[in-house]
């Protein structure tokens, strides 16, 4: 095997056409829409909020959900569909009422055994859409996903361990570990609908969901999708209630948030769901316009793994950001929907963040909490409480903050109290804040508001200025670099599978203070992100920020927190295991330890992962949200993580399997271009461009005809305003797994033949590295430009296990761009 295009990939390929159908028709469709800067006008586009559904303790449906919030009514009760023994409390907002979704996902797996987080989603889902009324001026391809969860499928992975443990599994239970990672639900969003644009997975924790919805308007904004179908969702987990017994952070009565007397959060359960529109597509297609998104501010704490800052300067920081790229002034904002936990240091922090940014506006701003009647829905409470947000500037209606008791001084604000009321206003916030710091604000206006359009965001070149290496082959480039040319393998056999470790000493990255708590997936992206940060030479700051990438997340520390809980009780919960469970949490330390207080996000779309990361942080320093961004993709392989890949039929069993299972940490540094050249950076490369596609065929499943795969790299091709003709190297996302490399090789071998260039498969010898395939594969392009390989503009593929494909185009810097 050499580094050029390997004998393997190309006998895939062949295979592949063998029984190949006329693609004509793709081709067609591929070339019938308009490209994303064809849909982009001048001005920004505006994207509005067209339907909204939802599952919530008040009942199921939407309007279930605000006749029980506006009228002050708490849905928090006992627990019934989960053993509550040994926890602080027995209380939650549990959802008693769910209709069963149309869409059989568990078609594609086999079983019987659903995963309800995905069925509140497909649920709330069905709601919103039927709601938008006809949008059949939007094609598929232009209609995308964004979905935010805290816990993903962990429910069903915490059944199939106990079952697991107590002797009872079954024939079918491996497929069901398909239901677990965060972006199934997404693909499964994707191909209920039909919807074959963007598909993406977002994992910031109690964040997430207000996450998704600013990385939806992105998406719009930048012409990349006409409509987004929005939200988020978790259900109740017994990982969820020991941990957050664990930290003592459970109210044995229903949480009373900003009350003086307030002593701790309830957890709820359910989804919410929007449907956002561009909005002349929406005047055009005579869809109800409830409301406007305006903008949102994304910042990170960098303070501790659980606990805000005292003062909220991190959320301060989020919620200037989204005034700011709202165009709206303080006393504009008439109403915040607050992230109000109910616990006593997340309350009086937010309230001194509020006062931060609004100065003596707050004063004269109501700022209530849902989760004081629905519990705290945790990765779905961003995405719920817009709905709430959106329904209340609807109404004209303040809704309460429902057992409340007595104002305390530590808070102070209007918190409507118990009851709602009347409340003329143009503009609110909704504010969700996370474990690791994650803090996000998005600004909401009613139809027909007084205010101006937004101030145009930057639309500017992306430039790559550093990158950093740790990997099995070695915590370096040039050692990744000559692994591969020599075609040297790595891996050796581990746990029935091959698994390429990286064996790296932390200590020559992290201080033995620093890693106090800190787990090996938080280790590898620290150190990648340290070593990319040097090579960039850029010192973090509040204009910085992260983005990561995990596919797998922290699968070793929810091993190691959970197992001792399923063996015996709650009480053998570890309170210091806990805060890394949440998939940010790696991103959380970078934060902390590193200095990246500006935009964060962690992007979870499975295989995918890291490219989808690249595209979010690309975005956010495109319109200014940032002055650079790093972009780890970090992967560390558990026992558990090994386990699930040897016993999937999606992997074992097949003839030719041939894979390597691969982790480490591999970060880029993204600048915007004036900020790159204001401070002497050397400038590595150009982001040209990306394009994202769904295969929308099922959890699991691929096109393949590799359709999705086509349209993704001929997007991206477009966007960055490439030839074909012009690339000097496709890098695939082969990696060994034959039936997701045989769509991808008829794809790129039909590009291929148009470019006349080589594909490139790094993993084959490499590994698989998961969620950072992307990263490895722009680390080598960009090496191979200085060390034989043409200096020419490169695509990059990387596609999840269930049918969503990322293409990332870089090339050389343009004499315009470089130092």
């Amino acid at each position: 095997m050499t580094h050029e295009t390997d004998e393997t990939y190309e006998r895939t390929e062949r295979a592949a056409d063998m029984d190949d159908d006329d693609m004509s028709g793709i081709h067609g469709v591929i070339s019938g829409h308009a490209t994303p800067d064809e849909h982009r006008p001048p001005t920004a586009r505006r994207v509005v909020v067209v339907a909204v559904g939802a599952v919530t303790a008040q009942g199921d449906g939407a309007d279930e959900l605000w006749a029980g919030v506006r009228s002050g009514r708490t849905a928090i009760g006992p627990v019934r569909g989960l053993p509550m023994d040994g926890y602080l409390t027995g209380i939650g907002g549990e959802v008693s009422e769910s209709r069963r979704p149309a869409y059989d996902y568990l078609a594609a797996i086999g079983g019987t055994d659903r995963e309800p987080a995905l069925d509140f989603a497909l649920a709330a889902a069905e709601e919103a859409l039927a709601a938008a009324g006809p949008l059949d001026a939007v094609p598929a391809d232009r209609w995308g996903v964004a979905y935010g969860t805290c816990n993903g499928g962990l429910r069903s992975a915490e059944k199939l361990l106990r079952r697991t443990r107590d002797g009872a599994s079954g024939a079918d239970d491996a497929r069901h570990f398909l239901l677990v990672p965060p972006h199934a639900a997404a693909e499964a969003l994707s191909s209920a609908f039909g919807f074959k644009g963007p598909a993406l997975s977002v994992n910031t924790a109690c964040a997430s969901g207000a996450h998704a919805l600013a990385h939806a308007v992105e998406t719009i904004r930048a012409g990349r999708a006409d409509a987004m179908l929005v939200g988020g969702s978790d259900a109740f987990t017994e990982t969820a209630f020991a941990g957050f017994t664990s930290l003592e952070s459970l109210s044995v009565r229903p949480a009373a948030p900003y009350s003086k007397d307030r002593d701790g959060l309830s957890l709820g359960e359910g989804s919410g769901m929007l449907v956002l529109v561009e909005e002349s597509l929406a005047r055009a297609a005579g869809a109800p316009i409830l409301a406007e998104i305006l903008g949102y501010g994304l910042s990170a704490d960098g303070y501790h793994a659980t606990a805000p800052h005292p003062e909220g300067e991190g959320a301060a920081r989020a919620i200037r950001g989204a005034l700011r790229t709202a165009g709206l002034a303080a006393e504009d904002v008439g109403y915040i929907n607050g992230h109000g936990t109910g616990t006593p240091k997340n309350d009086s922090a937010e309230s001194n963040a509020v006062r931060a940014a609004l100065g003596e506006a707050a004063e004269k701003t109501t700022l209530s909490s849902t989760k004081s009647m629905i519990g705290h829905l945790l990765g779905a409470a961003g995405a719920v409480e817009a709905i709430v947000t959106v329904l209340a500037l609807r109404e004209q209606t303040a809704p309460p903050t429902a057992n409340f008791t007595e104002l305390d001084p530590k808070c102070g604000l209007d918190a409507v109290p118990v009851t709602g009321r009347p409340l003329a206003m143009d503009a609110a916030l909704s504010n969700n804040f996370a474990f690791a710091g994650a803090n996000a604000c998005v600004a909401f206006a009613r139809p027909g508001n007084p205010f101006d359009e937004p101030p145009a965001p930057l639309d500017e070149k992306v430039v790559v200025t550093g990158f950093g290496v740790i990997s099995a082959a070695g915590s370096s480039a040039g050692e990744l670099w000559e692994t591969w040319t020599s075609g040297r393998a790595l891996g050796a056999e581990e746990a029935g599978l091959r698994v390429a470790r990286a064996d790296f000493d932390p200590a020559g990255h992290i201080t033995p203070r620093e890693r106090r708590r800190m787990d090996r997936l938080g280790q590898l992206a620290v150190a990648a992100t340290r070593s990319a940060l040097a090579h960039a030479g850029l010192t973090p700051d509040e204009r910085v920020g992260v983005v990561l990438g995990t596919g797998l997340g922290p699968m070793r520390s929810t091993e190691e927190f959970l197992l001792p809980v399923l063996d015996g009780d709650p009480s053998h919960a570890s309170p210091a295991v806990f805060p890394n469970t949440v998939y940010n949490a790696a991103a959380g330390q970078v934060a902390m330890v590193v200095g990246t207080k500006g935009p964060t996000s962690t992007a979870t779309a499975g295989h995918a992962a890291g490219a989808s990361a690249l595209t979010i942080a690309h975005d956010l320093l495109r319109r200014g949200h940032a002055d650079a961004i790093v972009v780890p993709a970090a992967e560390d392989l558990s026992p558990g993580v090994l386990a699930a890949y040897r016993d999937l039929p999606l992997f074992s069993g097949r003839p030719g399997r041939a894979y390597t299972l691969a982790e480490g940490g591999i970060a880029l540094v993204l600048e915007r271009e004036s900020t790159a050249r204001a401070r002497g950076a050397r400038i590595l490369a150009e982001f040209a461009g990306h394009a994202t596609a769904s295969d929308a065929v099922g959890v699991g499943r691929w096109d393949a005809h590799g359709a999705g795969v086509d349209r993704a790299m001929r997007g991206a091709l477009r966007q960055s305003g490439v030839r074909a003709e012009e690339l000097t190297g496709i890098w695939a996302n082969a990696a060994g797994i034959t039936v997701a490399d045989a769509p991808e090789a008829r794809a790129t071998g039909r590009l291929a033949a148009e470019a006349d260039c080589p594909v490139h498969t790094p993993k084959r010898t490499l590994g698989e590295p998961v969620g950072a395939g992307a990263q490895l594969s722009a680390v080598l392009a960009l090496t191979g430009w200085g060390s034989g390989h043409p200096a020419g503009p490169v695509l990059i593929n990387s596609s999840s296990l269930g049918g969503t494909h990322i293409s990332v185009v870089l090339r050389p810097a343009s004499p315009a761009t470089e130092k």
